[in-house]
């Protein structure tokens, strides 16, 4: 069975390039969360900050890997920090994936992304844990995501 995977993004500066990724992943036959249309987003934010985190946390549920595709505001995006916290909490792995060099609908690249997320949880002694400590981070085009995004993903979740 393939491998259900939680998509992380910044909505509204990265759908684009984001569908880009998930349509790569998706034509290989492999099963993505974490997507939903910019009609449906508009309503979902309306609702609230509540909304949004239920519909998050349903997305998550059955994944195993998340993946977080880093523009260049996503790393200060609450509700992205939000789904990073999440995913430590419930087990998934993490892996990051810098989207800047992939273009826009205008045919744009954007500036590289920061990795800085905050903390996303403590460890079994307490202690606060990163993004940089659990996840590695690939570059979609330095590093040929397109044929490598599911060995990232299968690493990530050992």
């Amino acid at each position: 069975m393939a491998r259900r995977v939680f998509f992380s993004f910044h909505y509204k500066n990265d759908v684009w390039r984001a569908n880009q990724v998930r349509n790569s992943w998706v034509t290989q036959g492999k099963e993505a969360a974490g997507f939903i249309d910019s009609a449906d987003f508009e309503k979902l934010e309306k609702e609230g900050e509540d909304a949004v985190k239920r519909w998050i946390n349903n997305q998550l549920n059955g994944t195993s890997v998340t993946v977080v595709l880093i523009g260049s505001e996503t790393s200060s995006r609450k509700y992205v920090r939000y789904e990073l916290q999440k995913s430590y909490e419930k087990g998934n792995g993490i892996v990051g994936v810098l989207i800047h060099n992939l273009k826009d609908k205008d045919g744009k690249t954007s500036t590289k992304g920061d990795t800085t997320f905050g903390e996303l949880g403590k460890d079994k002694d307490g202690n606060p844990v990163y993004f940089f400590q659990i996840a590695k981070t690939y570059d979609y085009i330095d590093d040929n995501g397109y044929k490598n995004l599911g060995n990232w993903i299968e690493t990530s979740a050992k």
